[in-house]
């Protein structure tokens, strides 16, 4: 009597997902795709989003290696430098997996990919009322709160946020709900203005920016940033830095009266939740906390440009040297 094979049959599935194999340098592959197993689910991508800043160190190959496996996403594969498959935002629907997800419209902290499976736990529902092109923003919004987690503000406090990109104007968005007595988006970039008054923010360049700050939020990734950012700061203030350098050391003014003053120097990250938190807060709940402060329309101004999946190495490869200006970048899946 012979036996049962206990081979799995080939999979009928087939993905496609873009590498980063050089500097400079990208490629979409095609792969197998297995079908998901008890407690994952099978996502078809909708959008994704580049980061202006992290994906921009991946794609010209300056990931420090001391902080390589820092760096790493959820699901990458491959090391730095390259070749690696790098990204985390994600936006997609369930097609196979628990009835309660099947259908349903996802975000995930996944590179970008056409087709994949996850375990179902690193999904996060996306909510009626928020359009899938602005749930990929919930990466930037989830840092954004947890740097308000990190430092946090109180009623009529002045508040800086230096650095108009995708960090620094969620960290803003969030901010201006806050009774606070002064709330300033800066930037060398007059073009930020125009993100900023749709998001009812007060935007000026560093000459104009007012000190005495309580709190200064930095996100420019520019040691001139850092600079303004901590002449900005009232006596005893805080600066949160929220920018990641890559193999760039910028210079600290640390001389001067920065000790005189008191200033104080913390760092956000948002891989762990921000201490004030942790014992109270899960990642589960800090996203569902996402997905709740994205139901606001204003985030909508954030969202600048978008292009088809197959001409994503041709889109990172222009936004790299400069070419696609502005704040995030989607990439559409779609085929219609």
């Amino acid at each position: 009597m012979s036996m049962a094979s206990t081979t799995p049959p080939p999979s009928d599935l087939v993905c496609t997902s873009y590498w980063s194999t050089a500097p400079h340098r990208s490629e979409l592959r095609t792969a197998p795709l297995r079908h998901p197993e008890a407690g994952e689910a099978l996502v078809r991508t909708l959008f994704s989003g580049i980061s202006r800043g992290t994906e921009m160190l991946v794609h010209r190959g300056v990931v420090p290696p001391r902080v390589a496996h820092l760096m790493r996403a959820p699901f990458q594969e491959g090391e730095f430098p390259f070749p690696v498959k790098y990204g985390y935002l994600s936006v997609g629907v369930v097609e196979e997996g628990p009835t309660s997800l099947v259908g349903k419209r996802v975000f995930c902290l996944h590179p970008h990919q056409d087709l994949y499976v996850v375990p179902e736990d690193a999904l996060t529902l996306i909510p009626d009322d928020v359009p899938s092109e602005r749930a990929v923003l919930a990466g930037a919004v989830e840092t954004a709160i947890n740097a308000l987690w990190d430092c946090s503000p109180r009623i009529g406090d002045r508040i800086a946020v230096v650095g108009g990109g995708i960090i620094g104007a969620s960290v803003a968005a969030l901010l201006s709900g806050f009774p606070l007595a002064r709330l300033q988006l800066v930037d060398t970039d007059p073009s930020k203005q125009r993100v900023a008054s749709a998001m009812g923010i007060e935007w000026v360049h560093p000459d104009d920016a007012i000190s005495e700050c309580d709190i200064v939020y930095h996100a420019s990734a520019t040691e001139e940033g850092l600079a303004d950012g901590l002449a900005q700061l009232g006596d005893e203030g805080e600066l949160v830095e929220l920018s990641w350098y890559g193999t760039d050391s910028p210079s600290v003014p640390l001389g001067l009266d920065f000790h005189a003053r008191r200033l104080r120097i913390l760092g956000s990250q948002v891989g762990t939740i921000a201490a004030s938190r942790r014992a109270r807060r899960t990642h589960e709940d800090r996203m569902e906390l996402v997905m709740s402060a994205l139901a606001d329309p204003r985030f909508d101004a954030l969202l600048d440009g978008i292009s088809p999946f197959a001409d994503l190495p041709t889109v990172m490869e222009d936004m790299s040297r400069g070419a696609l200006p502005g704040m995030l970048q989607l990439i559409s899946y779609t085929t219609s």
